[in-house]
């Protein structure tokens, strides 16, 4: 009996997270095909420590996991997908046959305003890593941290204002920190309990909090927001997700792709699966993309004759909030894109060296770590 036939396109959280739980239900049971073009997985949520020189971001092979995962690895790009015909395009003219396919491409990333300083986890935060350098010059005086009302993951901003403002407490000279956002409360998708910590924790560090408030940068160096006009020395901001656009796949609003409970794609012939930041899922975050693939690979699993059909994402967000002093963990159930049941804690009830829960991804990390140390 020909083995069944999976095949995986994106190497990051949710790719990888995908491709090691789908090894570990189906065995030898299923062939797995890992489609990405790039050649190393980036461990990018550190990368908000990277600017105070805390920390770098860990890197590993791609072709090391594929290999571990007992995996075909096809160094390419996906661009298309025939549904009918169960197979998909990839940017280099191939073609690859699957039984069902997990899309965890990831989604793109754009400037939401033309005059602000965007904060991104893709380039090592050089830009935040100059305007810390200005600050200590006496350079600037006054930052202004800006949310805008397209789909992103806030949490990082949300610590580079606590970690700026715990930089400068070291600074004899005065620094206005200002925080923007549109949410009702601060980090809505956590609920009620870390909406609190973080306005505690602003008015402890003197960060200026506005929320419920569409903020516009219409030049450099201004901020509006209802009848407020705000000057800042500098104004930082977070990419704006945009989705994939696959042809032959569904797309709503933005190009997500739109997913079931189960993490199906909606008009595909149920063979077609994904999971992170592609989706129509409103909370954009690695964690809930491991979750909804782990989903999908138990979808996948029960279509090779294995296990019976997985209960529907129940999704919870977990991540750990840096704070420029001790860290605090939050967690929250996530209904309609909401926190309910959010708590917080001050000592991790995960693994403290995992900022993104994953439970197939997190241990396999920790291994390589652990090999890498004991070498070095």
């Amino acid at each position: 009996m020909a083995a069944f036939n999976v095949v995986i396109c994106g190497a990051g959280v949710a790719g990888i997270e995908g491709l090691l739980r789908l090894r570990r239900l189906a065995g030898g049971r299923a062939s797995l095909t890992l489609v990405s073009p790039q050649d190393t997985f980036v461990y990018r949520p550190l990368a908000v420590l990277e600017p105070f020189a805390s920390a770098s971001v860990r890197r590993y092979p791609v072709q090391r996991i594929a290999s571990d995962a007992e995996a075909a690895w096809v160094r390419d790009r996906l661009v298309a997908v025939d549904t009918p015909g169960r197979r998909l395009q990839t940017e280099g003219g191939g073609e690859i046959s699957y039984d069902a396919l997990l899309l965890a491409v990831g989604a793109g990333q754009a400037s939401p305003y033309e005059h602000a300083k965007v904060f991104t986890d893709r380039d090592g935060g050089d830009t935040f890593r100059g305007i810390l350098h200005d600050l200590a010059l006496g350079e600037v005086s006054s930052v202004a941290f800006v949310l805008s009302n397209w789909p992103v993951w806030p949490l990082p901003l949300y610590e580079l204002a606590l970690m700026t403002a715990e930089r400068a407490s070291k600074i004899s000279r005065p620094v206005q920190l200002t925080f923007i956002t549109p949410e009702g409360r601060p980090l809505k998708a956590f609920g009620q309990a870390a909406g609190d910590v973080i306005t505690r924790l602003f008015v402890q560090a003197g960060i200026e909090l506005h929320t419920g408030v569409l903020a516009q940068v219409p030049r450099a160096q201004l901020v509006t927001f209802g009848e407020t006009q705000l000057e800042a020395q500098r104004i930082v901001t977070l990419p704006k997700v945009t989705g994939p656009a696959l042809r032959g796949i569904a797309a709503g609003p933005g190009w997500f792709v739109p997913i079931d409970e189960h993490c199906v794609v909606h008009d595909s012939d149920g063979r077609v699966f994904a999971a992170g930041d592609a989706t129509d899922f409103v909370v954009k975050h690695g964690g809930i993309g491991a979750q909804q693939a782990d989903t999908a690979a138990a979808g996948i699993a029960h279509l090779a004759g294995i296990g019976e059909r997985p209960p529907a994402l129940a999704p919870v967000i977990r991540s750990t909030l840096l704070t420029g002093d001790r860290p605090l963990y939050l967690c929250a159930r996530v209904v309609n894109g909401l926190g309910w049941r959010s708590e917080v804690y001050e000592e991790p009830p995960w693994p403290p060296d995992q900022k993104i829960v994953a439970e197939e991804l997190g241990p396999y990390l920790a291994g390589l770590n652990a090999v890498a140390g004991a070498r070095s």
